[in-house]
């Protein structure tokens, strides 16, 4: 019986690998090489990573220069890994080579005649302007190629607008450049393709992807779904709770939501279909928490490290300010799928088939370590992230080889055989590929080489988009400062919403919506900031306040329908639809469209300007709000709500969260009401029995 149950685990995690192998070919769209491309793949993206490493510990070089070496080699990698077409899917064909060799060509040019070139700036040669066309089309094929047509053709639209200005109707008229001009901006200026998005991309981005494959190349993912199932599995909807930590603290490391779904979800929404969770609502929670995972400080995805540059703040004021509403984000999740399973009667797991916590925890302990010199540096010592990101890897580095040396040694003074030991009986994750590899410590050093190696190789490859898209916004930047675009578009903002705050944070909310969908985060949150971000700080918002907002919106339209790509990948991994997918997700999410709006309206959940007390307050507060937002969002608090208390609950959430005083006692007096009600409509004592017995003792 016991081995008909093992052959049954197998055959199911097979399944989950396969689902997951079919939802990363069809969202993430890379070939699978093998022989010969494979292996050139794999060396271009090892010399990738490699170059990044050293210049992070050992200087960078100059800014063009980093920037173009960067760009040229993931720009190649990009035509090598991403078809043209779906027919080519997994050959490299002779078109694929020709855009490799001119890529590196174009690209590499600058390189070459920096220097030269920094002398006739503004008068290109014709062998200039030849190179710097090639380099501006290959960008926006190898965008196509990595990430969808979306960015390519908005950033076509841009270059047409900049052509074409003296025929652009009212405001957004220009007196037009030539081509010439276009392209020596785009290509010769560190205003264009090589401006502040590449630029973050060659440094703090590369740096930080490199850092989330290395710890999941370690195990960490392994590790936090064992420690979050063991801690929460056993509660009432316990999967999807621990579906909602996993996914939120693999989202901060990974900075995207697609891949966040994929790789979480192969494991997470299984076992919520197991317990009883509809396909559509498990894949829908999965969305919610992986997309709500490019909010969460210490890392917060890419697009944080961008943000840097185009606000001035230091990293420790921005994960500062990012803190409370990130949680709340996910207070409201948690909510809402403790409520949901209430709502069905759903159980959790039996403790029988989870491993026990605190042993589960204490073996894995170590993957802390190198998150926790993160931190260290960015907040205490207030290094950049740059500095910060070499040495967190360094110290992933070490702390991975110490631990598979430490294991190799427990064993060999155990005196075990090959074969005879078992995860459970380990004083630590072994996060090898075999147990067999634990016995000799030759093969403990070669696991770990194939494990670096593969790390490096997998922050190269994770890169490829990112740095693609951020050339690409590179280009619509780049028209926008030749053009004077970004000013005509906060005045037409403002001047459509009259002046409005709110109307204008309503133009933007939607803005970062559109512009969001079918984007990575990256590239949203570039565009949206380049041409909205001045409106409103030009209203008087926070300059951080602003980027936050701009960044919230832009993450969110992951989630949105019709467009969401990570509700399209959740449903690969749960066999659902994937419009009600991403309609439930949306759902599930909602907290997440109005946090915004107060942290706005009120800086101080930002922590600006905010004493000791009245932050806890403010905190406490917020907490009580967000659940009942979540009663109101399921339309269930201790039983089906009505349509009053159903919109009370609503409107009293958004009181209590908002950091006024008045508001927050109308806030919290308007939920006990509707608790009251609640108690007595599900035939409950007022007061829940375990108080009672506390307040009598």
């Amino acid at each position: 019986m016991a081995d008909n149950n093992d052959n049954q685990k197998v055959s199911d995690n097979d399944s989950t690998e396969n689902v997951k192998a079919q939802v990363e070919e069809k969202v993430l769209r890379q070939r699978k090489l093998t022989g010969f491309w494979a292996k050139v793949a794999t060396l271009i993206a090892l010399g990738v990573s490699i170059f990044h490493f050293y210049t992070s510990g050992f200087g960078l070089l100059l800014s063009l220069r980093q920037r173009s070496l960067h760009l040229a080699l993931l720009m190649a990698l990009a035509f090598i890994m991403y078809p043209l077409y779906s027919k080519h899917k997994n050959k490299v064909s002779p078109v694929d080579i020709i855009l490799v060799i001119l890529s590196l060509i174009s690209v590499l040019y600058i390189f070459v005649n920096q220097h030269e070139m920094a002398f006739r700036a503004g008068m290109p040669n014709t062998m200039d302007l030849v190179m710097g066309g090639m380099a501006i089309l290959l960008v926006l094929e190898a965008t196509r190629r990595s990430i969808g047509a979306p960015l390519p053709v908005i950033a076509s639209i841009f270059i047409i607008y900049a052509y074409f200005g003296p025929h652009m109707p009212g405001p957004l008229a220009h007196r037009g450049f030539s081509l010439r001009r276009i392209i020596s901006h785009l290509y010769m200026t560190t205003e264009g393709i090589f401006g502040i998005p590449i630029g973050v991309s060659a440094t703090f981005v590369f740096m930080f992807v490199l850092f989330g494959a290395v710890l999941e190349q370690s195990g960490i993912g392994n590790y936090l779904i064992k420690t979050v199932f063991a801690g929460l599995g056993h509660q009432r909807g316990g999967p999807a709770k621990a579906a909602v930590v996993t996914s939120g603290l693999m989202g901060m490391i990974s900075g995207s939501s697609i891949a966040n779904t994929v790789t979480t979800g192969s494991f997470t929404i299984p076992i919520m279909k197991e317990m009883g969770f509809d396909p559509d609502v498990a894949a829908g929670v999965e969305v919610a928490a992986s997309t709500n995972g490019q909010f969460l400080p210490p890392i917060m995805g890419a697009a944080a490290f961008i943000m840097i540059e185009f606000t001035g703040i230091p990293y420790y004021l921005i994960i500062q300010a990012a803190l409370i509403p990130a949680v709340l984000s996910y207070v409201a999740i948690f909510g809402i799928v403790h409520l949901q399973a209430l709502k069905t009667g759903l159980k959790g797991m039996a403790k029988e088939e989870l491993d026990p916590f605190i042993p589960t925890f204490i073996r894995g302990v170590y993957f802390l370590i190198p998150i926790t010199v993160l931190v260290v540096m960015l907040v205490v010592y207030r290094l950049t992230p740059l500095a910060s990101a070499y040495y967190s890897i360094i110290a992933a580095i070490i702390v991975s080889l110490a631990a598979k040396l430490f294991i190799f040694t427990w064993c060999k003074r155990k005196s075990f055989q090959r074969g005879d030991v078992s995860e459970k009986e380990l004083p630590i994750d072994p996060t090898l590929e075999s147990k067999e590899g634990l016995f000799s410590g030759i093969e403990v050093v070669k696991a770990f080489g194939k494990e670096l190696f593969s790390a490096f190789e997998d922050g190269a490859k994770n890169m490829i988009g990112i740095a693609c898209a951020c050339a690409c916004a590179g280009i619509i930047i780049g028209v926008v400062t030749l053009t004077g675009l970004g000013l005509r578009m906060s005045t037409l903002i403002i001047s459509f919403a009259r002046g409005s705050q709110f109307l204008t944070l309503v133009f933007t909310m939607f803005a970062s919506l559109l512009l969001g969908l079918g984007l990575p985060t990256t590239a949203k949150y570039i565009i949206v900031a380049t041409l909205i971000a001045p409106a409103l700080t030009r209203l008087g918002i926070p300059v951080i306040a602003a980027h936050l907002f701009i960044l919230y919106f832009g993450v969110l339209a992951d989630d949105t329908p019709p467009v969401g790509l990570a509700a399209y990948a959740a449903a690969g991994v749960a066999k659902g639809d994937p419009i009600r997918t991403g309609l439930l997700g949306f759902k599930f999410d909602l907290a997440a469209f109005i946090l915004p709006f107060i942290f706005v309206y009120s800086p101080m959940m930002l922590m600006i300007d905010v004493t000791w007390y009245q932050l806890i307050w403010l905190v406490l507060t917020a907490f009580i709000g967000m659940y009942a937002w979540s009663a109101g969002i399921q339309n269930f608090f201790f039983t089906k709500t009505s349509w009053w208390e159903r919109i009370g609950l609503i409107i009293f959430a958004v009181l209590s969260t908002t950091p006024t005083l008045l508001f927050d006692i109308l806030g919290l007096a308007g939920i006990l009401l509707i608790y009251i009600s609640q108690r007595k409509k599900a035939d409950l004592p007022i007061m829940p029995l375990f108080l009672k017995r506390k307040l009598a003792s």
